[in-house]
């Protein structure tokens, strides 16, 4: 599993953009987005930098945590 700070991320529909993002590029992985801490965990990391991309095209920063 892969944690991700997302700082801008704070509604349902960022939500939705980041788990949109991350299943382009891989649509078998498991998403956990935690709206309060503002952190996303993904299950099943094709490529760690691929999901940062693909979040970055959804609007979003976002930074490994672990």
């Amino acid at each position: 599993m892969t944690k991700f700070s997302v700082p801008q991320m704070s509604c349902g529909h960022c939500k939705s953009s980041i788990e949109k993002g991350v299943a382009s590029v891989d649509a078998d992985a498991v998403v956990d987005v935690d709206l309060t801490s503002r952190e996303v965990s993904v299950r099943r990391v094709s490529n760690t930098e691929m999901l940062i991309e693909a979040m970055k095209s959804a609007g979003y920063e976002a930074h490994v945590l672990s």
